[in-house]
Protein backbone atom coordinates (compact mmCIF):
# COMPACT_ATOMS: atom_id res chain seq x y z
CA UNK A 1 0.00 0.00 0.00
CA UNK A 2 1.05 3.68 -0.48
CA UNK A 3 1.27 6.06 2.32
CA UNK A 4 -1.66 5.93 4.85
CA UNK A 5 -3.47 8.65 3.82
CA UNK A 6 -4.76 6.92 1.21
CA UNK A 7 -8.44 5.36 1.36
CA UNK A 8 -8.15 1.55 1.51
CA UNK A 9 -7.56 -0.23 -1.81
CA UNK A 10 -6.88 3.37 -3.42
CA UNK A 11 -3.19 2.39 -5.27
CA UNK A 12 -1.73 -1.53 -4.87
CA UNK A 13 2.37 -0.95 -5.70
CA UNK A 14 4.65 -3.78 -6.58
CA UNK A 15 8.08 -3.11 -5.37
CA UNK A 16 11.13 -4.68 -6.29
CA UNK A 17 14.59 -3.00 -6.24
CA UNK A 18 16.58 -4.83 -8.00
CA UNK A 19 19.22 -2.91 -9.18
CA UNK A 20 20.92 -4.35 -12.86
CA UNK A 21 24.01 -4.36 -13.28
CA UNK A 22 -5.31 -16.12 -43.36
CA UNK A 23 -9.81 -16.53 -44.16
CA UNK A 24 -8.50 -14.05 -41.78
CA UNK A 25 -11.22 -12.01 -41.49
CA UNK A 26 -12.20 -12.89 -37.85
CA UNK A 27 -9.04 -12.40 -37.01
CA UNK A 28 -9.27 -8.76 -38.13
CA UNK A 29 -12.56 -8.43 -36.44
CA UNK A 30 -11.49 -10.32 -33.19
CA UNK A 31 -8.43 -7.67 -32.81
CA UNK A 32 -10.62 -4.63 -32.93
CA UNK A 33 -11.61 -5.95 -29.43
CA UNK A 34 -8.55 -5.82 -28.17
CA UNK A 35 -7.03 -2.58 -29.99
CA UNK A 36 -7.06 -1.27 -26.37
CA UNK A 37 -3.06 -1.91 -26.74
CA UNK A 38 -2.67 1.34 -25.34
CA UNK A 39 -3.03 2.94 -28.87
CA UNK A 40 -3.58 6.33 -27.55
CA UNK A 41 -6.31 7.72 -25.28
CA UNK A 42 -9.55 6.10 -26.15
CA UNK A 43 -12.01 3.94 -25.26
CA UNK A 44 -13.10 1.36 -27.78
CA UNK A 45 -16.67 -0.46 -27.42
CA UNK A 46 -19.02 -2.16 -29.43
CA UNK A 47 -22.03 -0.11 -31.15
CA UNK A 48 -25.45 -1.69 -31.97
CA UNK A 49 -25.89 -2.60 -35.56
CA UNK A 50 -27.19 -4.43 -38.37
CA UNK A 51 -25.44 -7.80 -38.12
CA UNK A 52 -21.95 -8.21 -40.11
CA UNK A 53 -18.83 -10.05 -39.28
CA UNK A 54 -17.36 -7.41 -38.40
CA UNK A 55 -19.49 -6.70 -35.95
CA UNK A 56 -19.61 -10.40 -34.31
CA UNK A 57 -17.40 -9.42 -31.59
CA UNK A 58 -18.50 -7.88 -28.47
CA UNK A 59 -15.97 -5.16 -27.20
CA UNK A 60 -15.16 -4.13 -24.00
CA UNK A 61 -17.14 -1.60 -21.93
CA UNK A 62 -15.83 1.54 -21.57
CA UNK A 63 -14.42 2.61 -18.42
CA UNK A 64 -15.91 5.87 -18.48
CA UNK A 65 -18.66 7.30 -16.65
CA UNK A 66 -21.89 7.36 -19.80
CA UNK A 67 -23.93 9.85 -17.87
CA UNK A 68 -23.96 12.13 -21.54
CA UNK A 69 -22.82 10.00 -23.77
CA UNK A 70 -23.37 5.50 -24.44
CA UNK A 71 -20.90 5.76 -27.15
CA UNK A 72 -17.85 4.57 -25.05
CA UNK A 73 -15.54 6.74 -27.29
CA UNK A 74 -17.05 9.95 -26.88
CA UNK A 75 -17.63 9.35 -22.87
CA UNK A 76 -14.22 8.77 -22.78
CA UNK A 77 -12.81 12.15 -24.54
CA UNK A 78 -15.55 13.99 -22.67
CA UNK A 79 -14.27 12.82 -19.14
CA UNK A 80 -10.78 13.59 -20.57
CA UNK A 81 -11.68 17.51 -21.22
CA UNK A 82 -13.33 17.48 -17.97
CA UNK A 83 -10.47 16.49 -16.65
CA UNK A 84 -8.87 19.57 -17.58
CA UNK A 85 -10.82 21.56 -15.11
CA UNK A 86 -8.42 20.43 -12.37
CA UNK A 87 -6.02 23.09 -13.63
CA UNK A 88 -8.91 25.70 -14.72
CA UNK A 89 -8.71 24.93 -18.27
CA UNK A 90 -12.40 23.73 -18.35
CA UNK A 91 -15.36 23.98 -16.23
CA UNK A 92 -17.97 21.79 -15.82
CA UNK A 93 -21.06 23.26 -16.77
CA UNK A 94 -19.72 24.36 -20.36
CA UNK A 95 -18.57 21.09 -21.04
CA UNK A 96 -22.01 19.31 -20.21
CA UNK A 97 -23.62 21.92 -21.73
CA UNK A 98 -21.90 21.98 -25.11
CA UNK A 99 -21.98 17.44 -24.91
CA UNK A 100 -25.93 17.62 -24.33
CA UNK A 101 -25.88 19.69 -28.08
CA UNK A 102 -24.03 16.98 -29.45
CA UNK A 103 -25.49 13.92 -32.03
CA UNK A 104 -23.80 10.57 -30.36
CA UNK A 105 -21.41 9.37 -32.93
CA UNK A 106 -21.80 12.18 -35.27
CA UNK A 107 -18.15 13.65 -35.58
CA UNK A 108 -19.21 17.15 -37.67
CA UNK A 109 -21.71 17.29 -34.83
CA UNK A 110 -18.92 17.03 -31.93
CA UNK A 111 -16.89 19.21 -33.69
CA UNK A 112 -18.99 22.17 -34.53
CA UNK A 113 -20.45 22.26 -30.76
CA UNK A 114 -17.08 22.49 -29.21
CA UNK A 115 -15.65 24.63 -31.78
CA UNK A 116 -18.69 26.92 -31.18
CA UNK A 117 -18.21 26.41 -27.37
CA UNK A 118 -14.25 27.48 -27.71
CA UNK A 119 -15.17 30.57 -29.83
CA UNK A 120 -17.59 31.94 -27.57
CA UNK A 121 -14.66 31.53 -24.70
CA UNK A 122 -12.25 32.87 -27.10
CA UNK A 123 -14.22 36.36 -27.99
CA UNK A 124 -15.22 36.13 -24.17
CA UNK A 125 -11.15 36.46 -23.27
CA UNK A 126 -10.74 39.10 -25.98
CA UNK A 127 -13.07 41.26 -24.28
CA UNK A 128 -11.99 40.77 -20.53
CA UNK A 129 -8.89 41.35 -21.87
CA UNK A 130 -9.89 44.78 -23.60
CA UNK A 131 -11.62 46.35 -20.55
CA UNK A 132 -7.70 45.23 -18.18
CA UNK A 133 -9.45 41.76 -16.51
CA UNK A 134 -6.12 39.95 -17.27
CA UNK A 135 -6.96 37.01 -14.82
CA UNK A 136 -10.47 36.53 -16.23
CA UNK A 137 -8.75 36.71 -19.88
CA UNK A 138 -6.27 34.43 -19.05
CA UNK A 139 -8.80 31.88 -17.48
CA UNK A 140 -11.24 32.28 -20.59
CA UNK A 141 -8.52 31.54 -23.11
CA UNK A 142 -7.05 28.56 -21.34
CA UNK A 143 -10.53 26.89 -21.52
CA UNK A 144 -10.75 28.10 -24.94
CA UNK A 145 -7.82 26.71 -25.97
CA UNK A 146 -9.05 23.06 -24.46
CA UNK A 147 -12.25 22.96 -26.50
CA UNK A 148 -10.47 24.00 -29.45
CA UNK A 149 -8.09 20.76 -28.52
CA UNK A 150 -11.48 19.02 -28.12
CA UNK A 151 -13.13 19.85 -31.25
CA UNK A 152 -9.93 18.87 -33.48
CA UNK A 153 -9.69 15.39 -32.18
CA UNK A 154 -11.91 13.86 -34.61
CA UNK A 155 -11.49 15.38 -37.94
CA UNK A 156 -8.50 13.25 -39.05
CA UNK A 157 -10.55 10.91 -41.51
CA UNK A 158 -9.58 13.58 -44.14
CA UNK A 159 -6.03 14.20 -43.73
CA UNK A 160 -6.64 17.33 -46.52
CA UNK A 161 -9.55 18.98 -44.18
CA UNK A 162 -8.36 22.64 -43.37
CA UNK A 163 -10.35 22.73 -40.53
CA UNK A 164 -7.69 19.93 -38.86
CA UNK A 165 -4.49 22.92 -38.80
CA UNK A 166 -7.27 26.02 -38.54
CA UNK A 167 -8.49 24.19 -35.38
CA UNK A 168 -5.38 23.11 -33.80
CA UNK A 169 -3.21 26.78 -34.64
CA UNK A 170 -6.34 28.33 -32.45
CA UNK A 171 -6.09 25.95 -29.76
CA UNK A 172 -2.31 27.00 -29.11
CA UNK A 173 -2.94 30.71 -29.57
CA UNK A 174 -4.93 30.93 -27.35
CA UNK A 175 -3.39 28.74 -24.99
CA UNK A 176 -0.09 31.21 -25.66
CA UNK A 177 -2.43 33.94 -25.05
CA UNK A 178 -3.27 32.96 -21.61
CA UNK A 179 0.29 32.01 -20.95
CA UNK A 180 1.52 35.14 -21.40
CA UNK A 181 -1.12 36.20 -18.81
CA UNK A 182 0.13 33.99 -16.35
CA UNK A 183 2.85 34.05 -13.73
CA UNK A 184 4.75 31.56 -14.15
CA UNK A 185 8.07 32.03 -16.14
CA UNK A 186 8.27 30.14 -20.00
CA UNK A 187 10.17 30.11 -23.00
CA UNK A 188 8.60 28.87 -25.94
CA UNK A 189 11.67 26.55 -27.21
CA UNK A 190 13.00 24.67 -30.76
CA UNK A 191 14.94 21.80 -29.84
CA UNK A 192 17.22 20.56 -32.64
CA UNK A 193 16.01 17.24 -34.01
CA UNK A 194 17.57 15.80 -37.21
CA UNK A 195 16.99 18.72 -40.30
CA UNK A 196 14.72 20.68 -38.16
CA UNK A 197 13.40 21.55 -34.93
CA UNK A 198 11.18 20.15 -32.55
CA UNK A 199 8.61 22.59 -30.65
CA UNK A 200 9.05 23.12 -26.57
CA UNK A 201 8.08 24.85 -23.96
CA UNK A 202 10.53 25.32 -20.93
CA UNK A 203 8.89 25.93 -17.93
CA UNK A 204 10.85 27.53 -14.85
CA UNK A 205 10.32 27.51 -11.22
CA UNK A 206 11.56 31.24 -11.17
CA UNK A 207 13.81 33.45 -13.71
CA UNK A 208 16.99 33.03 -11.31
CA UNK A 209 18.67 30.94 -13.77
CA UNK A 210 19.84 28.43 -10.62
CA UNK A 211 19.82 24.66 -11.69
CA UNK A 212 17.15 22.89 -11.07
CA UNK A 213 15.89 19.40 -11.48
CA UNK A 214 14.26 18.72 -15.06
CA UNK A 215 10.58 17.10 -15.62
CA UNK A 216 10.47 16.10 -19.32
CA UNK A 217 7.08 15.48 -19.76
CA UNK A 218 5.83 14.07 -23.04
CA UNK A 219 2.41 13.20 -24.76
CA UNK A 220 1.20 10.03 -26.90
CA UNK A 221 -0.46 9.13 -30.02
CA UNK A 222 -2.88 11.51 -29.95
CA UNK A 223 -2.34 14.62 -28.03
CA UNK A 224 -0.21 18.17 -27.89
CA UNK A 225 1.78 19.28 -25.99
CA UNK A 226 -0.50 21.99 -24.70
CA UNK A 227 -2.64 19.35 -23.27
CA UNK A 228 0.66 18.93 -21.18
CA UNK A 229 0.18 22.07 -18.95
CA UNK A 230 -1.21 20.56 -15.66
CA UNK A 231 1.28 18.12 -15.62
CA UNK A 232 4.15 21.45 -16.16
CA UNK A 233 2.30 23.20 -13.28
CA UNK A 234 2.34 20.52 -10.71
CA UNK A 235 5.83 19.94 -11.59
CA UNK A 236 7.15 23.74 -11.04
CA UNK A 237 4.51 23.43 -7.55
CA UNK A 238 6.87 20.96 -6.42
CA UNK A 239 10.42 22.85 -7.24
CA UNK A 240 11.40 21.07 -10.95
CA UNK A 241 12.02 23.17 -14.21
CA UNK A 242 9.56 21.19 -16.60
CA UNK A 243 9.99 20.91 -20.30
CA UNK A 244 7.57 19.57 -22.78
CA UNK A 245 8.20 18.71 -26.31
CA UNK A 246 6.03 16.96 -29.38
CA UNK A 247 7.92 14.71 -31.54
CA UNK A 248 6.94 13.08 -34.91
CA UNK A 249 3.41 12.29 -35.34
CA UNK A 250 2.26 14.47 -32.61
CA UNK A 251 1.00 18.31 -32.60
CA UNK A 252 2.66 20.89 -34.62
CA UNK A 253 5.16 18.10 -36.17
CA UNK A 254 2.62 16.51 -37.51
CA UNK A 255 0.14 18.95 -38.76
CA UNK A 256 2.81 21.36 -40.01
CA UNK A 257 5.94 19.80 -40.79
CA UNK A 258 4.51 16.33 -41.67
CA UNK A 259 6.60 14.35 -40.29
CA UNK A 260 4.73 10.68 -39.11
CA UNK A 261 5.37 8.93 -35.93
CA UNK A 262 8.75 6.58 -35.65
CA UNK A 263 8.63 3.46 -33.39
CA UNK A 264 12.13 4.33 -32.49
CA UNK A 265 12.08 7.02 -29.86
CA UNK A 266 15.09 6.78 -28.35
CA UNK A 267 16.51 9.22 -31.58
CA UNK A 268 13.99 11.38 -30.46
CA UNK A 269 15.00 11.29 -26.63
CA UNK A 270 17.97 11.66 -27.05
CA UNK A 271 18.36 15.29 -28.88
CA UNK A 272 15.98 16.35 -26.71
CA UNK A 273 18.12 15.54 -23.64
CA UNK A 274 20.77 16.57 -25.22
CA UNK A 275 19.00 20.52 -25.19
CA UNK A 276 18.02 20.50 -21.97
CA UNK A 277 21.40 19.63 -20.28
CA UNK A 278 22.89 22.46 -22.79
CA UNK A 279 20.59 24.85 -20.48
CA UNK A 280 22.50 26.54 -17.37
CA UNK A 281 19.05 26.08 -15.61
CA UNK A 282 19.08 22.38 -15.79
CA UNK A 283 20.93 20.04 -12.98
CA UNK A 284 22.12 17.44 -15.69
CA UNK A 285 21.98 14.68 -13.11
CA UNK A 286 18.36 15.21 -12.05
CA UNK A 287 16.66 15.29 -15.46
CA UNK A 288 13.05 12.39 -15.38
CA UNK A 289 11.14 11.72 -18.18
CA UNK A 290 7.57 11.08 -18.08
CA UNK A 291 5.67 9.47 -20.80
CA UNK A 292 1.56 9.60 -20.83
CA UNK A 293 -0.59 7.23 -22.88
CA UNK A 294 1.41 6.18 -25.99
CA UNK A 295 4.28 7.77 -23.85
CA UNK A 296 4.20 4.48 -21.70
CA UNK A 297 6.08 2.98 -24.50
CA UNK A 298 7.62 5.82 -26.10
CA UNK A 299 9.57 6.66 -22.66
CA UNK A 300 10.61 3.80 -21.91
CA UNK A 301 12.24 2.86 -25.48
CA UNK A 302 13.73 6.19 -25.33
CA UNK A 303 14.96 5.68 -21.41
CA UNK A 304 16.54 2.62 -22.77
CA UNK A 305 18.97 4.47 -24.55
CA UNK A 306 19.76 7.33 -22.71
CA UNK A 307 21.87 7.00 -19.80
CA UNK A 308 21.30 10.76 -18.27
CA UNK A 309 17.82 9.46 -17.20
CA UNK A 310 17.71 9.95 -13.85
CA UNK A 311 14.15 8.89 -13.26
CA UNK A 312 10.89 7.40 -14.92
CA UNK A 313 7.51 7.42 -15.16
CA UNK A 314 5.71 4.78 -17.73
CA UNK A 315 2.10 6.30 -17.58
CA UNK A 316 0.53 3.77 -18.67
CA UNK A 317 2.94 1.14 -19.51
CA UNK A 318 2.88 -0.33 -22.84
CA UNK A 319 5.24 -3.35 -23.44
CA UNK A 320 4.51 -4.47 -27.24
CA UNK A 321 1.63 -3.55 -29.43
CA UNK A 322 2.03 -6.87 -31.47
CA UNK A 323 2.05 -9.40 -28.59
CA UNK A 324 -0.99 -8.39 -27.17
CA UNK A 325 -2.74 -8.29 -30.83
CA UNK A 326 -1.53 -12.02 -31.03
CA UNK A 327 -2.25 -13.50 -27.89
CA UNK A 328 -5.88 -12.65 -27.92
CA UNK A 329 -5.78 -14.17 -31.01
CA UNK A 330 -4.59 -17.00 -29.97
CA UNK A 331 -6.49 -16.99 -26.97
CA UNK A 332 -9.65 -17.19 -29.34
CA UNK A 333 -8.43 -19.97 -31.32
CA UNK A 334 -8.69 -17.72 -34.48
CA UNK A 335 -4.94 -18.00 -35.77
CA UNK A 336 -2.21 -19.08 -34.47
CA UNK A 337 0.36 -16.53 -36.36
CA UNK A 338 4.33 -14.63 -35.24
CA UNK A 339 4.54 -11.95 -34.97
CA UNK A 340 6.56 -11.55 -38.07
CA UNK A 341 4.00 -13.33 -39.80
CA UNK A 342 1.01 -11.06 -39.37
CA UNK A 343 3.47 -7.82 -40.40
CA UNK A 344 4.61 -9.95 -43.88
CA UNK A 345 0.88 -10.81 -44.19
CA UNK A 346 -0.09 -6.86 -43.62
CA UNK A 347 2.24 -5.82 -46.55
CA UNK A 348 1.96 -8.41 -48.66
CA UNK A 349 -1.51 -8.98 -48.62
CA UNK A 350 -3.53 -6.07 -47.12
CA UNK A 351 -6.36 -5.82 -49.44
CA UNK A 352 -8.93 -8.64 -46.90
CA UNK A 353 -7.55 -6.59 -43.93
CA UNK A 354 -8.07 -3.05 -45.11
CA UNK A 355 -11.56 -4.59 -45.93
CA UNK A 356 -12.29 -6.01 -43.07
CA UNK A 357 -11.45 -3.40 -40.94
CA UNK A 358 -13.30 -0.06 -42.97
CA UNK A 359 -16.46 -2.48 -42.60
CA UNK A 360 -15.63 -2.44 -38.70
CA UNK A 361 -14.89 1.03 -39.06
CA UNK A 362 -18.28 2.11 -40.15
CA UNK A 363 -20.02 0.17 -37.19
CA UNK A 364 -17.79 1.52 -34.58
CA UNK A 365 -16.85 4.64 -33.46
CA UNK A 366 -13.97 3.85 -31.49
CA UNK A 367 -12.56 1.62 -34.10
CA UNK A 368 -13.01 4.46 -36.64
CA UNK A 369 -11.57 6.85 -34.74
CA UNK A 370 -8.37 4.27 -34.00
CA UNK A 371 -7.49 3.67 -37.63
CA UNK A 372 -8.10 7.22 -39.24
CA UNK A 373 -5.97 9.07 -36.96
CA UNK A 374 -3.84 5.91 -36.82
CA UNK A 375 -3.17 6.81 -40.62
CA UNK A 376 -2.98 10.85 -40.29
CA UNK A 377 -0.31 10.50 -37.99
CA UNK A 378 1.77 7.15 -39.08
CA UNK A 379 1.29 9.09 -42.98
CA UNK A 380 -0.41 5.84 -43.93
CA UNK A 381 -2.31 5.50 -46.96
CA UNK A 382 -4.69 2.38 -45.52
CA UNK A 383 -5.30 0.83 -42.49
CA UNK A 384 -2.99 -2.21 -42.81
CA UNK A 385 -0.15 0.47 -43.72
CA UNK A 386 -1.16 1.71 -40.26
CA UNK A 387 -1.00 -1.58 -38.67
CA UNK A 388 2.12 -2.49 -40.40
CA UNK A 389 4.05 0.25 -38.73
CA UNK A 390 2.06 0.14 -35.45
CA UNK A 391 3.32 -3.23 -34.66
CA UNK A 392 7.12 -1.94 -34.53
CA UNK A 393 6.38 -0.54 -31.36
CA UNK A 394 7.92 -3.19 -29.27
CA UNK A 395 10.27 -2.78 -26.24
CA UNK A 396 11.09 -6.73 -26.32
CA UNK A 397 14.44 -6.87 -25.56
CA UNK A 398 14.75 -3.24 -24.73
CA UNK A 399 13.34 -2.85 -21.53
CA UNK A 400 16.03 -5.07 -19.81
CA UNK A 401 18.07 -2.35 -20.67
CA UNK A 402 16.45 0.50 -18.71
CA UNK A 403 19.24 1.22 -15.80
CA UNK A 404 17.11 4.52 -13.40
CA UNK A 405 14.14 3.80 -11.13
CA UNK A 406 10.91 3.36 -12.99
CA UNK A 407 7.26 3.85 -12.06
CA UNK A 408 4.83 1.83 -14.11
CA UNK A 409 1.56 2.98 -13.64
CA UNK A 410 -1.93 1.43 -14.79
CA UNK A 411 -5.69 1.87 -13.95
CA UNK A 412 -7.98 -0.64 -12.97
CA UNK A 413 -10.80 -0.61 -15.26
CA UNK A 414 -8.76 1.06 -18.52
CA UNK A 415 -9.96 -1.01 -21.01
CA UNK A 416 -7.10 0.31 -23.37
CA UNK A 417 -5.07 -2.08 -21.33
CA UNK A 418 -7.44 -4.96 -19.75
CA UNK A 419 -6.18 -6.29 -16.47
CA UNK A 420 -2.69 -3.88 -16.76
CA UNK A 421 -1.36 -6.61 -18.84
CA UNK A 422 0.47 -4.77 -20.97
CA UNK A 423 2.28 -2.27 -17.58
CA UNK A 424 2.64 -5.05 -15.84
CA UNK A 425 4.50 -6.97 -18.92
CA UNK A 426 6.11 -4.06 -19.01
CA UNK A 427 6.99 -3.99 -15.19
CA UNK A 428 8.36 -8.01 -15.39
CA UNK A 429 10.84 -7.21 -17.87
CA UNK A 430 12.44 -4.61 -15.68
CA UNK A 431 15.74 -5.07 -14.46
CA UNK A 432 16.09 -1.99 -12.55
CA UNK A 433 14.52 -0.53 -9.48
CA UNK A 434 11.15 -0.29 -10.28
CA UNK A 435 7.86 -0.29 -8.84
CA UNK A 436 4.04 -1.28 -10.75
CA UNK A 437 1.08 1.29 -9.52
CA UNK A 438 -2.50 0.34 -10.56
CA UNK A 439 -5.01 2.63 -9.33
CA UNK A 440 -8.43 1.34 -8.25
CA UNK A 441 -11.50 2.79 -9.89
CA UNK A 442 -12.83 3.46 -5.94
CA UNK A 443 -12.99 6.88 -6.47
CA UNK A 444 -12.38 7.08 -10.13
CA UNK A 445 -8.92 6.51 -11.36
CA UNK A 446 -8.96 3.85 -12.82
CA UNK A 447 -9.61 4.80 -16.27
CA UNK A 448 -6.81 5.58 -18.63
CA UNK A 449 -3.78 8.01 -17.58
CA UNK A 450 -6.38 8.95 -14.43
CA UNK A 451 -7.96 11.20 -16.59
CA UNK A 452 -10.58 12.48 -14.94
CA UNK A 453 -8.84 12.13 -11.52
CA UNK A 454 -5.63 14.65 -11.94
CA UNK A 455 -5.50 15.02 -7.31
CA UNK A 456 -5.06 11.47 -6.96
CA UNK A 457 -3.10 11.04 -10.21
CA UNK A 458 -0.79 13.54 -9.81
CA UNK A 459 -0.42 13.08 -5.48
CA UNK A 460 0.92 9.68 -5.97
CA UNK A 461 3.16 10.19 -9.28
CA UNK A 462 4.53 13.19 -7.98
CA UNK A 463 5.28 11.78 -4.71
CA UNK A 464 7.08 8.78 -6.16
CA UNK A 465 9.45 11.04 -8.49
CA UNK A 466 9.63 12.77 -5.42
CA UNK A 467 11.38 10.62 -3.52
CA UNK A 468 13.36 9.66 -6.44
CA UNK A 469 14.54 12.78 -7.21
CA UNK A 470 15.84 13.62 -3.76
CA UNK A 471 12.73 16.79 -3.31
CA UNK A 472 10.59 17.88 -0.89
CA UNK A 473 7.52 18.10 -2.93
Amino acid sequence: MFRNYYPSGYVIFLRSTVKPGRALLIMITLSLAILVVSAGCTAIGQQPSASSSAAAVAAPASDCPTFVFTDPEFAFELQRTLGASYAGEADIGECLATASRITERDFESWYSEWNRTAETFRRAGNESLAAGHRVTAMEAYYRAATYYRTAEFFLHGNPADPRIVETWEKSRETFRDALALDIVPYEIVAIPYENTTLPGYFYKVDSSGSPRPLLIVQTGFDGCQEELHPYAKEGVRRGYNVLTFEGPGQGEVIRVQHIPFRHDWENVIRPVVDYAVSRPDVDEDRIALWGVSLGGYLAPRGAAFEPRIAALVADGGTYDVGQTLLANLQNSGEANLTEVELQEWLQVDPVEFNSAMRTAMAHDTGIRWLNENGMFVFDAGSPAQFWAKWMEFSLVGIAEEIRCPTLVCAGATDHLDPDGAQAKALYDHLTCERELLVFSDDYGAGSHCQFGAFAQSFAAKFDWLDDKMGMSG
